[in-house]
């Protein structure tokens, strides 16, 4: 039971992969329904990832015995701020680990830009992920952004 954890492209085939599950699993959890191909390719159109490499960011993919199994990135928001984003884990791989450890990469990687502190924004129906944060140590702030599908906003001291 191996993870490991690599900073990645995101349009590498298996980021672009992981990129296109994130996105499937997410908002079909929100329209309550199966997301199209078409609907997943506008989303993620300009969807800001491309910030997600050094200087401005970071992307890691995630392998559970060399299998992508996850990805998730951060993105400095300012001098001492990174957002913690596209967190996720595909299905078959939850509940080995690896999210917690991810999450712990990904604070390696913002600290590594000059981060010290982490904020990241989710919605209310995403229950696994809001236990998740609050259990590695992430705790309900105030808004720090504003958009569709953000309910609610946590933050953490590296």
């Amino acid at each position: 039971m191996t993870w490991t954890f690599s900073p990645e492209r995101v349009d590498t085939p298996e980021a672009t992969s992981l990129r296109r599950d994130y996105y499937d699993d997410v908002a079909s959890r929100y329209w309550k329904r199966p997301a199209t191909g078409t609907e997943i390719d506008d989303g993620l159109t300009n969807d800001g990832v491309e910030l997600l490499t050094p200087p401005t960011g970071r992307f890691l993919v995630a392998r559970y015995e060399g299998k992508p199994a996850g990805c998730g990135g951060v993105l400095l928001l300012d001098e001492e701020r990174a957002e913690l984003t596209r967190v996720f884990l595909r299905h078959a791989f939850r509940g080995l680990g690896g999210a917690g450890a991810l999450i712990g990469e990904l604070e390696d990687a913002a600290r590594g830009l000059g981060a010290r502190r982490m904020v990241l924004n989710t919605r209310l129906d995403l229950v696994e992920a809001r236990a998740l944060y609050t259990r590695h140590g992430y705790a309900e702030i105030p808004a720090y952004c504003s958009g569709p599908y953000m309910d609610i906003w946590y933050g953490k001291e590296l």
